[in-house]
């Protein structure tokens, strides 16, 4: 039988999806055993029970000059950006997607500007933009919708094109206008798309968060890992690390879960 033919049962499946994260953890506890026996004060590889005791401390302590959990202020300012900011780069897409997808003078219009839009790196516009919308929580917001916008709008737009000629004809036929085509045929086809366009963003639209709590802010995670990484507290940083990637993984989840229940024709197990 070829490899391609072999499906994995549930169980198989299970098991084969853990293995790549038991042997992360367990090449990391080797690599930090090796270092502390040959180092026991060193802090590049702290051992998994000192991070679970930072991270209980993180998440339980109060800081002693404001009396807030810094942690979890961290974890709500950047949650908010981050939700800001792909909202309005979500909402915006989804109408200049169908914009461009539906109307051939939009797409005269608009396609090639968006296409040269996706080729500025964002991270290279973040000194503009802080310049131009100030250090406050705007220009973090903006970021994230430049860098992850023309993505979305190009993935969209495309999706729309790809629409059946038929089913325009046909509700062209019935009567429909084009506002009545825009969203009983067109919107239903490309909501699945936006979802899935968003997931993808997922992963950018962190980098530029980070990047600019990094560069320019006095509260959240990407803030707080580049403020203690002067003291080399590697153990603060990779908890940090690991709650930023759970956050992404349960967004990841939630949004792939309202694709499943709202549009389960669409689902690709992905």
């Amino acid at each position: 039988m070829r490899l391609i033919n072999i499906k994995p049962g549930r169980a198989s499946a299970s098991l084969l999806m853990l293995l790549p994260f038991a042997a992360v953890l367990i090449a990391y506890a080797i690599g930090s055993e090796i270092r502390l026996s040959e180092n026991p004060s060193d802090k590049l590889l702290p051992a998994p029970g000192t991070i679970w005791d930072t991270a209980v401390r993180l998440t339980t302590e109060a800081d002693r000059r404001s009396g807030r959990i810094l942690f979890w202020h961290d974890t709500w300012a950047s949650l908010k950006r981050l939700g800001l900011g792909i909202g309005i780069s979500a909402f915006t897409a989804l109408v200049i997607g169908l914009l461009i997808g539906l109307l051939p003078l939009m797409r005269s219009f608009l396609s090639q500007f968006v296409a040269v839009l996706s080729m500025i790196p964002p991270l290279a516009l973040l000194p503009i933009l802080f310049i131009v919308f100030g250090l406050g929580e705007l220009s973090k917001v903006v970021l994230i919708v430049v860098g992850t916008l023309p993505f979305l709008i190009r993935d969209l737009s495309q999706r729309t094109l790809e629409i059946p000629q038929e089913l325009l004809v046909k509700a062209q036929t019935l009567g429909a206008s084009s506002w009545v085509i825009a969203i009983r045929v067109a919107l239903p086809q490309v909501l699945p798309r936006l979802i899935q366009g968003v997931r993808l963003s997922l992963g950018p639209a962190w980098l530029f968060l980070i990047a600019a709590e990094a560069i320019a802010s006095d509260l959240g995670l990407g803030y707080r890992i580049f403020l203690v990484r002067r003291y080399l507290a590697m153990d603060v940083i990779l908890t940090y690390v690991i709650w930023i990637t759970f956050l992404a993984f349960v967004i990841d989840w939630a949004l792939r879960w309202i694709s499943r229940r709202t549009f389960p024709w669409m689902e690709t197990g992905l």
